[in-house]
């Protein structure tokens, strides 16, 4: 696995679809949760591309702090179901949370993970805050790392 980071500009037309491709695929169709994935927030991120054999199989989006939560903050945390059994996403969380430290100079990260995830974050540090919620129609979480 290869990842790349890169801000909206930079994304190639391509790359883009791939990643609405991706998410789609995830968000939309396996998790069956109509949502308006499309939400203006993409131009204000930094998006970290993991390619498997030039093909986008994991992405997320990383935010600087005060543009999604008062802390940075990574989101749209996704990897294509066929290759989850390798990883990829413990490598896809550690080089988000490596690119939030390398672009933002920050570690405090606040992410509003799926409730069924919440071990898999663990696992990186995230310690939950709050109550469940509803986003979407699916439980979710406040997720913090290394915030006060």
């Amino acid at each position: 696995m290869k990842f790349t980071v890169k801000s909206f500009s930079e994304l190639t037309i391509n790359e883009l679809y791939a990643i609405l491709q991706l998410r789609s695929e995830v968000f939309v169709v396996e998790q069956d949760c109509v949502y308006q994935d499309i939400d203006y927030k993409d131009q204000k991120s930094l998006h970290i591309l993991g390619f498997k054999n030039d093909k986008i199989v994991a992405y997320t989006r990383i935010f600087k702090p005060g543009d999604y939560f008062k802390n940075a903050s990574i989101g749209r945390v996704v990897v294509a179901a066929k290759e989850r059994k390798y990883g990829y996403g413990h490598d896809l969380m550690k080089a988000s949370i490596d690119a939030i430290d390398y672009f933002y100079r920050i570690t405090e990260i606040t992410i509003s993970a799926q409730l069924y995830l919440k071990k898999f974050y663990e696992t990186h540090g995230f310690k939950q805050i709050g109550e469940e919620y509803l986003e979407d129609g699916i439980p979710h979480i406040r997720m913090d790392l290394n915030a006060n």
